[in-house]
């Protein structure tokens, strides 16, 4: 199979780069398969995320291209990376009692559907331990209790960092990160939620939702910062519902979106689709 590569970019927008880039990667004998780029008007910062695969002999490898590459960067003042799409990168996931996230990610793995790898699941529970060792997996139960929070994310962050895990999947984690964790976590970490933030917070969103006749239902993901549910978003996705709705329907529905908008997130950014400036993100889909 032809090995194949990403390279994404941010820097201020200028004159060439488009063609700085298409030119490095021809004369490396790189064929370009898939390009997308934006202008943020407002900022004039222009992100970039090029495909490409060796088309001849001159093709000299990912750390002479990195290397090469170098001199561009510096000269447009870019951010950037480059990736091996070959490579699958891997996740911990991280429940709590609510398992239809954990199930879904779980599913789209084994059917080969999540582009990397899922090395071990951890909970503040123990409910989730019979399905996840089924399916081969190992599962950590750390407990939280007010007095062991450091504690616990400690282990959290040494086990994330034992498995050379590249991403934390929040699948329904009901529990606030310190600001210190989500530092050290910071752009490797997702979680989902409904989208009715800031409005019905707290316990029985959809019991809420229903007793304010609420039109519309849906779901976020966005990577955690220590700003509580309101890190860059990755992808949301909404449904009509009607008076007709029940809530237990109103929390069925959003879970299914909850599933699919998560899922969405954690494929895009495992594809390194995601770029983030500041409290915003560019998505290439």
């Amino acid at each position: 199979m032809t090995p194949s590569f990403a390279l994404i970019l941010r820097c201020p927008d200028a004159k060439g780069i488009v063609a700085a880039v298409a030119g490095f990667l021809a004369q490396h004998d790189a064929s370009i398969t898939e390009s997308h780029q934006f202008n943020e008007m407002p900022t004039s910062a222009f992100y970039m995320r090029v495909v490409f695969k060796p088309d001849g002999a001159r093709f000299p490898g990912l750390e002479s291209m990195r290397q090469g590459f170098a001199a561009i960067a510096k000269q447009f003042d870019m951010d950037w990376q480059l990736h091996d799409l070959g490579a699958r990168p891997r996740l911990v996931i991280a429940v709590s009692k609510h398992g239809h996230c954990l199930y879904d990610l779980m599913h789209r793995w084994k059917a080969g559907q999540l582009p990397g790898e899922v090395v071990t699941v951890v909970s503040n529970h123990e409910d989730f331990r019979s399905f996840v060792e089924w399916n081969g997996l190992p599962f950590h139960h750390l407990p939280v209790n007010p007095g062991n929070k450091a504690t616990q994310e400690a282990k959290l962050i040494g086990l994330i960092k034992e498995l050379r895990a590249d991403l934390l999947v929040l699948a329904r984690y009901m529990q606030i990160l310190t600001t210190s964790t989500c530092a050290a976590l910071a752009g490797h970490c997702i979680n989902i939620h409904h989208s009715f933030l800031p409005g019905f917070k707290g316990a029985k969103p959809y019991l809420q939702a229903h007793e304010r006749g609420v039109k519309i239902i849906g779901a976020t993901a966005h990577y955690v910062t220590e700003d509580l549910d309101e890190g860059p978003i990755i992808e949301q996705a909404v449904e009509r519902v009607t008076h007709a709705h029940s809530p237990e329907a109103l929390e069925q529905i959003g879970r299914d979106i909850e599933c699919a908008v998560l899922a969405r997130a954690v494929t895009w950014h495992l594809q390194h689709r995601v770029l983030v400036n500041d409290r915003r993100t560019v998505v290439f889909t």
